[in-house]
């Protein structure tokens, strides 16, 4: 086919961003060609011009312009085929099930969907968490591969619609819990840096430019710490940008501890454990249920993090809601 293809997106592609749609159905599309596509309005999403970051939802129609030697979609590799360990890795991680929804526990180094490089990951293990249903489970939000605790999946494409539209419209709340390098001055506040890509391997970071980068708003307060050796912080996001946990806790001067990519040397002291795994956990999750009603979902310390609580006597069993006494912010 050397002409305009306009294909619809199909119930298990529901609420994948509009670049992830084309690098799973045009793995050889490279990201710049796809963003020049979408500039130029070559690329729509029923009719309309569309963005990288879009959400797609099942049955609206992509209009894929003439792409030479990718026009036609090369089939797609299949992914390691996930075995006994993985059934039971993910059986365990489960916290919660029902009709509409899925939440697990995600395990740190499991990345959430593949990418260059990465063949092991949650995207392509879903099936196992099927328990029975005609569909397999859909992802609705992400994790880094390093990063911890909560992770919803949908059970259908209604319900991933109204989980994905409850993470946009931030009526999701998430809570995460960190220990990081050093004592954050003052032990409570809230950040507001916007946060820029930068080229190359950099990652996100605090935008050069005010006029640069996407705002990314986030409430922390120190639970407790030893000296000014390490703290443990509770942190709100209000935004979700990529890795905006992580950029911001090197604005406070506390990198998160084994965060080499954004504190460097700093976030590896001696004299601690597990200096080199990131200590970031998703540690509770509360939203809108699609069913009605709110769910609340909270998930254990990973063992890298359990003994690092031990080793310095915090208390994981304090769970009084730092954040209780916030106004609702937008």
């Amino acid at each position: 086919m050397s002409g305009v293809q306009t294909i619809p997106v199909a119930a298990d592609d529901g609420e994948l961003r509009l670049d992830r749609w084309f690098r799973r159905h045009f793995p050889g599309l490279g990201h710049g060609r796809l963003e020049k596509l979408l500039r130029t309005g070559q690329v729509r999403v029923d009719g309309h011009r569309a963005k990288s970051g879009d959400r797609v939802a099942p049955g609206q129609i992509i209009r894929v312009p003439p792409l030479g030697d990718l026009t036609t979609p090369p089939p797609r590799g299949a992914p390691p085929a996930p075995g006994p360990r993985d059934a039971a890795m993910l059986e365990r991680a489960v916290l919660h099930r029902d009709d509409d929804v899925i939440v697990i526990d995600k395990p740190p180094g499991l990345a959430v969907q593949g990418g260059t490089g990465t063949e092991r990951h949650l995207d392509a293990m879903l099936d196992l968490l099927r328990f029975g249903a005609k569909e397999r489970p859909r992802l609705v939000h992400r994790l880094d591969r390093d990063t911890s605790g909560v992770l919803v999946l949908a059970r259908s494409a209604a319900a991933a619609a109204a989980l994905g539209a409850a993470f946009r419209g931030k009526t999701a709340r998430k809570i995460y819990w960190a220990a990081v390098v050093g004592l954050p001055k003052p032990r409570r506040g809230r950040i507001d840096q916007k946060l820029a890509k930068l080229p190359g391997p950099a990652g996100e970071r605090v935008a050069p430019d005010e006029e640069d980068g996407k705002r990314a708003v986030t409430y922390y307060r120190t639970v407790a710490n030893a000296g000014d050796k390490l703290a443990w912080l509770v942190l709100q996001p209000l935004t979700g940008r990529t890795h905006q946990l992580r950029a911001h806790c090197v604005t406070l001067g506390t990198p998160i501890l084994g965060d080499g990519k954004y504190g460097g040397a700093a976030a590896h002291p001696a004299g601690v454990p597990h200096p080199r795994q990131l200590h970031l956990h998703a540690r509770a999750l509360s939203l809108p249920h699609p069913g009605g009603g709110r769910l609340e979902v909270v998930a254990p310390l990973p063992p890298h993090m359990r003994e690092t609580w031990a080793f310095f006597g915090f208390d994981e069993s304090d769970e009084a809601d730092p954040f209780a006494d916030l106004a609702p912010e937008r």
